[in-house]
């Protein structure tokens, strides 16, 4: 089943240095009901790389626990040294997934016959779905177009998360799309435009969000609506270079707690906290929420 529309590349919420499964929870419920498509946990947004593999598999049972079925889930699961990737994709088979996000090999920096091999290792290790990954300005290496086509005739390689940073090369990818394969970006900045051009959706850390307007600009595209589409996009447009002029995900964190949806904005390092220039900018679109205090527990209680 090709993967479309609005995907949620969900951030993981740390209080006290431990995953804090309160606030996972209200927000998978948040997300739930704004319209997207699917959740990702444990991708580059989820700050995986900072995860034990304790807290890997609990972040997988926890998000299966709290979607209960109302959406599909991929997991990231990606890495430089195959045999461990299909490890951890069979630990993630256990919980039903219904598929992974995996990235290209870093860092080692494969040649497209690597790649290839890599991927094709992974697909025939497993029944899951499988989304790649191209992401060359974090991994070292791009995901040529020829190689993309290569995999898209693996039966359960059914998409690609485009973030390549050349867009040549994903205006020619959308141009010569491999058949029933989805197209998905993974920069941000590109949703409208990807969607005009025949893309399937983006998997997409800023749709965190005004998650519902993301989900509109979608809907409309994909109705004929590319006008009233635009309108929506223009609200989003200006906000979301915002959101990585420092590393992701801290800014969505930071925004996520003044909205009141995650306890803190903590992250692990070597991420810290985004600087007050940053937090002047993002509090014109996302202002604090006001603390609840006794006294307006009361208000309440009286006015009811």
């Amino acid at each position: 089943m090709m993967p479309k529309g609005v995907w949620l590349p969900i951030i993981t919420p740390f209080k006290g240095d431990k995953i804090d499964l309160a606030s996972y929870k209200r927000l998978i419920d948040h997300y739930i009901d704004t319209g997207i498509s699917g959740i990702i946990p444990l991708g580059t947004t989820g700050e995986a790389p900072v995860l034990s593999d304790f807290e890997f598999e609990e972040m997988i049972e926890y998000t299966m626990l709290y979607v209960n079925g109302r959406l599909p889930v991929y997991v990231g699961i990606g890495g430089n040294y195959t045999a461990q990737v299909i490890k951890k994709v069979k630990i993630a088979e256990y919980y039903d997934i219904q598929g992974i996000l995996s990235v290209c090999p870093y860092y080692n920096k494969p040649s497209q016959d690597g790649i290839y091999a890599h991927f094709k290792s992974i697909a025939e290790s497993t029944d899951l779905d499988i989304i790649i990954y191209n992401i060359p300005y974090r991994t070292g290496v791009n995901i040529n177009n020829d190689t993309v086509h290569r995999l898209a005739e693996i039966q359960n390689i059914v998409g690609i998360k485009d973030a390549c940073g050349d867009i040549k090369n994903t205006l020619n990818l959308l141009m010569n799309p491999p058949k029933d394969f989805s197209i998905l970006t993974g920069e941000d900045i590109l949703f409208y435009t990807t969607l005009t051009l025949g893309g399937h959706g983006g998997i997409m850390a800023s749709a965190h969000l005004k998650t519902e307007l993301f989900v509109d600009v979608y809907n409309k595209v994909k109705s004929h609506q590319p006008d009233s589409a635009l309108e929506s996009w223009k609200k989003l447009y200006e906000f979301i270079p915002l959101l990585f002029m420092e590393p992701n995900p801290a800014p969505i964190k930071y925004c996520l707690s003044n909205l009141g949806l995650i306890d803190s904005p903590e992250l692990r390092l070597p991420l810290t906290q985004i600087s007050d220039s940053l937090k002047e900018k993002l509090n014109c679109f996302f202002p604090e929420k006001p603390a609840v205090t006794n006294k307006d527990i009361i208000r309440s209680v009286m006015s009811a």
